[in-house]
């Protein structure tokens, strides 16, 4: 990796945190950090907030450095709406932490909190992304943040000041009442956080709140665990306390009083710390989302790309581009031409072509510092696959027949596990209208309405096709419109050849499945049998 560093983003931040941690803390584990918040799913915007850092953490690793890579689950934070889809009767939980609400109807699972935990966790593992994972929840409850919490209140009036350099007064706005407080208490009777701080003594630290509910108590601080800092302070107090070296933030948090800005200013000022390297990283779109969301009312997951993908190809997505650039992930047909420059880099990296940047994306893609991640043994083309899968609805024979005889496949356990996501992206998201349906029997009525020219084409085409190979199949769809026009095989397309060549395709289409388009002609031909091609054709 070290001849990569000039061009490879993940090399430049490793060097960069190392040599910031061997200034901050030398001798100690290499601390990169991660948040999330369970509060729905984690799709695949946040999935970047995870691989900027694990890319980082292990290329640290790779080098021999001890380096941890922390998850921190805001699994405290409060339940703020019910989500479309989901029984109204939620509302009552407004304002709890996401462990004291109850799963979504017919969850396995305990908490809001696990229900959306789970799935992203076993996608990590099916990526490769090792983290130290810690619950906020367990974290506040078990009294670990004490002290940081009661500094935090002591300091509430240099930490207001800080957070004031950024308030903006409208015209009119009556002035901010009452004391402010860096602290959130969660009411002992309805559980929630609609909470007013009233009184506090910096003394004996008892602290008064009362409740929306109409409850009200007052409490020892440097007893109670069941309240939090607020978001803008709870950060940076994290920072400090955990030695955090490498944390990434999205970019709504890099505006002017947002909490990346305002939390570089409280860690040093509050809680004598420092902030991270934090890179901003930029947006993660999708393509082909609005079948999948339409009706489910949400966004893609990791679990719902690894359905479609295999785990180095997500892996790459996010290592070949910097955190600052956008890209978007394809659940429709651009996937198939991913793949392509998927397997076209393999080539580049087998052939020792590859640019120093692209092999180092590569191998953090098809491995960690722990090892390699499974691979399909013989990788066809997913656009090839997915042909197959869809002209033969995923028949095991027939596919293993066509596949031996396109690429020399002699099980299907070979093209695994490449060939079980093609064969769910056929399922679940090829449109129904472009799903291939192979004739039965011949179109007598288009056949009879066929020009000379036409049948002459056809017939060209049935006496060509004893070359039973992709190479030779696809020689000759493209050669029967260049032997028509007069022209030798190795003719160079122009204009005219090319209108000749799409109007000869339109008519095998038309002939062979009932539409004017399909999957690639070479490989339909080889799927659809040399003796049901000439039937079809009426030869």
């Amino acid at each position: 990796m070290a001849d990569s560093r000039e061009t490879d983003w993940v090399s430049r931040f490793a060097d960069e945190v190392i040599s910031e941690a061997e200034r901050r803390a030398p001798g100690r584990p290499i601390v990169c950090a991660s948040g999330l918040s369970p509060s729905g799913p984690i799709h695949l915007g946040n999935l970047r907030e995870i691989m900027t850092p694990h890319l980082v953490a292990d290329e640290i690793r790779r080098r021999g450095h001890e380096v941890v890579h922390l998850l921190s689950w805001d699994d405290y934070d409060r339940f703020r709406r019910v989500p479309a889809g989901i029984d109204p009767s939620w509302a009552e939980h407004i304002g709890k932490p996401l462990t004291a609400v109850p799963a979504p109807p017919g969850s396995p699972y305990a908490t809001w909190a696990e229900h959306f935990k789970a799935p992203f966790v076993e996608a990590l593992a099916e990526l490769g992304v090792e983290v130290h994972a810690i619950s906020q929840t367990e974290q506040y409850t078990s009294g670990a943040y004490r002290e940081q919490i009661l500094l935090a209140v002591r300091e509430r009036a240099k930490i207001d000041a800080v957070l004031s350099r950024y308030r903006t007064k409208q015209q009119g706005e009556p002035a901010r009442e009452g004391e402010y407080f860096p602290y959130k208490p969660y009411c002992e009777l309805c559980g929630r956080d609609l909470t007013t701080v009233t009184a506090y003594d910096d003394e004996t630290t008892e602290l008064a709140y009362t409740c929306e509910c109409g409850f009200g108590e007052t409490v020892r601080l440097a007893e109670h665990d069941k309240g939090k800092l607020v978001w803008k302070v709870d950060w940076p107090m994290r920072w400090a306390h955990e030695g955090v070296i490498f944390e990434p933030s999205g970019v709504d948090h890099h505006s002017p009083g947002s909490a990346w800005v305002v939390g570089g200013q409280i860690v040093r000022e509050v809680f004598g710390g420092e902030q991270p390297i934090g890179p901003m990283y930029a947006f993660v779109g999708i393509t082909g989302m609005a079948k999948m969301s339409s009706s489910k009312g949400d966004v893609p997951t990791p679990s719902d790309a690894l359905r479609i993908m295999e785990a180095p190809v997500l892996r790459w997505l996010y290592a070949r581009r910097k955190p600052a650039q956008s890209f978007k992930i394809a659940f429709d047909h651009e996937i198939q031409r991913l793949y392509d420059e998927w397997d076209a880099l393999g080539r580049k990296v087998e052939s020792g072509q590859a640019q120093p940047a692209e092999l180092a994306a590569y191998t953090r893609a098809v491995s960690t510092a722990a090892g390699p991640l499974p691979a399909t043994p013989h990788p066809v083309a997913y656009r090839t696959l997915a042909s197959v899968l869809d002209i033969t609805t995923g028949h095991a024979e027939q596919t293993l027949r066509i596949l031996r005889d396109l690429d020399g496949v002699r099980s299907l356990d070979e093209v695994r596990p490449r060939l079980d996501r093609a064969q769910r992206w056929v399922a679940e998201y090829l449109p129904a209208d472009q799903r291939t349906r192979v004739r039965e029997s011949p179109d007598h009525e288009l056949l009879g309405s066929l020009s000379d020219g036409e049948r002459e084409a056809l017939r060209l085409l049935a006496d060509g096709l004893d070359n039973w190979t992709l190479d030779g199949l696809t020689e000759l769809v493209y050669g029967v419109p260049k032997i028509q026009a007069g022209l030798p095989p190795d003719a160079k397309a122009t204009p005219e050849l090319k209108a000749a060549q799409r109007e000869f395709f339109a008519l095998l289409y038309k002939l062979l499945v009932g539409r004017d388009t399909g999957p690639r002609l070479p490989t339909l031909l080889m799927a659809v049998g040399a003796d049901q091609v000439r039937k079809l054709v009426g030869r």
